[in-house]
């Protein structure tokens, strides 16, 4: 009965000394556990953390670049706006050349000193612009034969042409062409509307 009781005592510590041990084992384990995986945790959020002048330096480096696109877009909008007010003048002279006729007196194929500085106006435009060529157009009013204005025609637009070439306006950008009395402006039979069908017209022809 003593023996008994004694195995007993026994059993019950070597039992109470193994649940103990494991205790310890598995405090341990996770104690281990934690210490290995505590400091990757500190390290990613020290590096998610950048020192706050680093910091400064990103924003002023946005800051910049954000100041310089909006630079290039002012930039390319004043570019915009330089090119279309460019051709928008070059549409102007275009327009004045053709609407500046000259005129001439009756029967007569000279160029009239009144008219000498529009042709050197229209000449500073030919030089202006090389890419364009012109046709100058003779009229006259209808008295005379067709055939007699035909010809009168050719030689005032003839004169036109060579007081443009005295220039120095290639003769090979120039064409001319009569049309007589075919193209009247005025439709009356008076000295009025006779004026101003003895004229020249200039008409632009692009290359």
């Amino acid at each position: 009965m003593k023996r008994n009781l004694i195995i007993a005592t026994l059993v019950v510590f070597a039992c109470s000394f193994i649940f103990l041990l494991s205790s310890c084992a598995k405090k341990q384990v996770i104690t281990e556990e934690k210490e290995i995986k505590a400091p990757p945790k500190e390290v990613a959020k020290v590096e998610k953390e950048k020192p706050p002048v680093e910091k400064e330096k990103e924003a002023e480096i946005e800051r910049a670049e954000r100041v310089r696109l909006e630079r290039l877009k002012e930039l390319e909008f004043a570019k915009k706006r330089e090119a279309e007010a460019i051709e928008a003048w070059k549409e102007r002279r275009a327009i004045k050349f053709e609407a500046e006729s000259i005129y001439f007196d009756f029967d007569k194929s000279f160029i009239r000193t009144e008219y000498r500085p529009d042709l050197k106006k229209k000449a500073g435009y030919l030089k202006d612009n090389p890419n364009i060529n012109i046709r100058v157009e003779g009229n006259c009013d209808e008295r005379g034969t067709s055939e007699y204005n035909l010809a009168l025609g050719e030689r005032r637009a003839n004169s036109a042409k060579e007081f443009l070439l005295s220039l120095g306006i290639s003769p090979d950008r120039i064409d001319t062409i009569s049309y007589g009395e075919e193209r009247p402006l005025a439709s009356g039979h008076d000295e009025g509307s006779w004026a101003q069908n003895r004229r020249d017209d200039f008409v632009i022809i692009k290359k």
